[in-house]
């Protein structure tokens, strides 16, 4: 009973979701309702429980406003200047610009296809994030002539490795926090983030590769695909792995993709005559489109360890510390106004929405318009947040951690990327995954003895799969594609890759559970 009452507001979040297809923000109310339901009056009084001393009603509802706060500091913060910097692009329509941009490049429809999927895909999501690295390449390739269909399904299937460190490393970075606490320190969080790029080192391999055999199934691109997928995949691990030790959680993706884009944009230059047609850009035009990225990845790499003396001082000035009263002696909740990444998002886009003339009157009335329409999707992240903290401090996560370790002992590890994956299916993010399971992972590496940080690392590398299968990201690549109606097909179609995805990392994180320190 015990097993059942922790797991429903989660099975109950999945039902609502996907057998009653309820929007996920009064899936996600329900949810944390049914957990506050839970948490006051059968955990105490069910066989199997074991809360806190102290605990109570008002135990839960201090642990229902951890929740919101850590929703909203950073997580929706930084959702909100991610697609704030996005409609910058949009209103300046310079976002036309870097279009024309690719298509210049190359006219080898697979370096086109690997360079806009693969590489700028993976750099929106490094950036931005939220359905954008779907949208933006799904839209660009249906204006180079591909099809609907196989618009959609390279779009998903590239936006997954990246989306690990998507919206400036916001998956890693929350999943440190639930595994460490508040106090996680630097190293833990950059550790934990090699760790997941280990565990998927395989598929940087496998789906750029999988992206040009999509593009071209003749025979005599088989070597050349594979090749050029082991250079492209090489490169993508080495910058990747880095950049997660050296540098932290929010820049993996963002210069892997970079680096990507570099050696593409070469190996075309390299390989194929110039296109006499082709209307050259000059570079105060390419300057300009990218200025809003341009001037975020600046931004970012000053607040991050790397900068030194300047990175330490954003990170000790103006930094608000909030004991709460379910916390021992000593510990508060923390969150930086300088140092965080929704700052440096806000200036970079505002910088270059500026560059690319946009006023700083109409930049506000755009951040006014998007912060409105995030309205159903910040309660689906208060939701999720707050129920993930109530399930963690009224015992139900480690009870269910207990019927895990239960039922599949040492071979838990093979599964762990699957709970990552369902719960990025559910919630489509792999941020909410790992706000739902993040505890549950460590929770159960203690009990089977397996270090933890490469379990719950796990989670996010299985969570990257199931983003190519999340009903979000396949009602935006349909929206984009202008294939309302057509998502059970986009589904159908990626599924097959998403669950070969997940059973790689599966075996990745088991072979190697063993020797992870």
């Amino acid at each position: 009973m015990s097993i059942f009452l922790s797991i429903f507001p989660i099975l109950l979040l999945i039902v609502l979701m996907i057998g009653v297809k309820l929007p996920g923000d009064k899936s996600a109310v329900l949810a944390v309702l049914s957990a506050v339901l839970i948490a006051v009056f059968a955990v105490p009084n069910v066989s199997g429980f074991t809360p806190p001393q102290g605990y109570g009603a008002s135990y839960v509802g201090w642990a229902f406003v951890e929740g919101i706060l850590k929703a909203v500091f950073p997580i929706l913060i930084i959702i909100l200047m991610a697609l704030f910097s996005y409609n910058i692009l949009l209103e300046s329509k310079q976002i036309e610009v870097i279009k024309q941009q690719f298509t210049n490049i190359s006219s080898d429809k697979r370096i086109q296809v690997l360079l806009i999927v693969w590489g700028f895909g993976g750099l929106l999501e490094g950036m931005a994030g939220f359905g954008t690295a779907v949208a933006i390449p799904a839209a660009i390739l249906i204006g180079l002539g591909f099809s609907p269909r196989f618009s959609a399904l390279v779009s998903l299937i590239g936006n997954s490795v990246a989306t690990g460190f998507g919206a400036v490393g916001v998956p890693v970075i929350t999943l440190a926090k639930e595994v460490f606490g508040s106090e996680v320190t630097a190293q833990q969080t950059q550790a934990l983030a090699g760790n997941v790029i280990f565990q998927l080192f395989a598929l940087m391999f496998l789906v750029p590769f999988v992206i040009l055999l999509l593009t071209d199934t003749s025979k005599k691109y088989i070597v050349p695909n594979i090749m050029l997928a082991a250079v492209v995949g090489g490169l993508s691990l080495a910058v990747q792995f880095c950049a997660a030790y050296f540098i932290g959680a929010e820049t993996p993706a963002i210069l892997g993709s970079i680096s990507c884009i570099v050696f593409i944009v070469l190996y075309a230059k390299m390989t194929e005559k110039k296109d006499p047609d082709a209307k050259p850009l000059t570079l105060g035009q390419m300057g300009k489109a990218w200025a809003v990225y341009g001037f975020i990845l600046v931004f970012i790499l000053l607040a991050s360890p790397l900068s030194g003396p300047i990175s330490a001082f954003l990170k000790t000035t103006l930094v608000s510390k909030i004991h709460l009263p379910i916390y021992a002696e000593g510990k508060t909740f923390n969150f930086g106004w300088l140092s965080n990444a929704g700052l440096m998002l806000f200036l970079g886009a505002f910088i270059g929405g500026l560059v690319q003339g946009v006023s700083a009157g109409k930049q506000f009335q755009i951040l006014g318009a998007t912060l409105k329409k995030m309205k159903a999707s910040g309660i689906t992240i208060i939701s999720l947040v707050a129920m993930s903290a109530i399930m963690s401090h009224s015992s139900m996560i480690v009870v269910i951690a207990d019927g895990l370790v239960n039922a599949t002992g040492n071979f838990y590890p093979l599964f762990a990327p699957l709970v990552g994956a369902i719960g990025t299916f559910a919630t489509g993010s792999d941020t909410s995954s790992n706000i739902l399971f993040g505890k549950l992972q460590a929770a159960v590496a203690d009990k089977i003895g397996v270090n933890k940080a490469w379990l719950a690392a796990a989670n996010t590398a299985g969570a990257t799969g199931g983003k190519i299968i999340s009903p979000q990201s396949i009602a935006i690549a349909a929206a984009a594609c202008e294939q309302q109606g057509q998502e059970g097909a986009f589904l159908r179609s990626a599924m097959p890759y998403a669950a070969a995805y997940v059973l790689i990392a599966g075996i990745t994180v088991y072979c190697f559970a063993a020797l992870a320190l």
